[in-house]
């Protein structure tokens, strides 16, 4: 990718924030049981990348993700917070955040 378009890119990515009750599976059991899952995000219109979270202590599931951009992370968000709904889960928490490039390029952050 040129500088240009890595550029243009990262300006214009969003990070989406989730999480929700989850009362499991939790460890390698969850990451076994959801590969599916998983791999089914990678298909999803504008992901760039997804870092998964997990507590079990605090019964919380969800994830970090990041989009090319707001219509698509918004779009990700009600899809999921849909699909959730319709497991059980009776509260998606949700947020959706700019980026600050020059801090996070500090900090080392995976965002290329």
């Amino acid at each position: 990718m040129n500088q240009l378009n890595r550029i243009w890119r990262e300006t214009m990515s969003k990070l989406l924030q989730v999480d929700f009750a989850f009362e499991g599976p939790f460890g390698q059991e969850m990451a076994e049981q959801l590969v599916g899952l998983a791999e089914s995000i990678n298909q999803e219109p504008g992901i760039i990348w997804k870092i998964w979270t997990e507590s079990e202590k605090d019964k919380l599931g969800g994830g970090i993700y990041l989009f090319e951009d707001e219509a698509s992370a918004r779009a990700y968000l009600a899809m999921h917070s849909a699909r959730l709904k319709a497991m059980g889960v009776d509260e998606v928490r949700g947020q959706i955040f700019d980026i600050n490039l020059p801090l996070s390029a500090i900090n080392k952050a995976p965002l290329a």
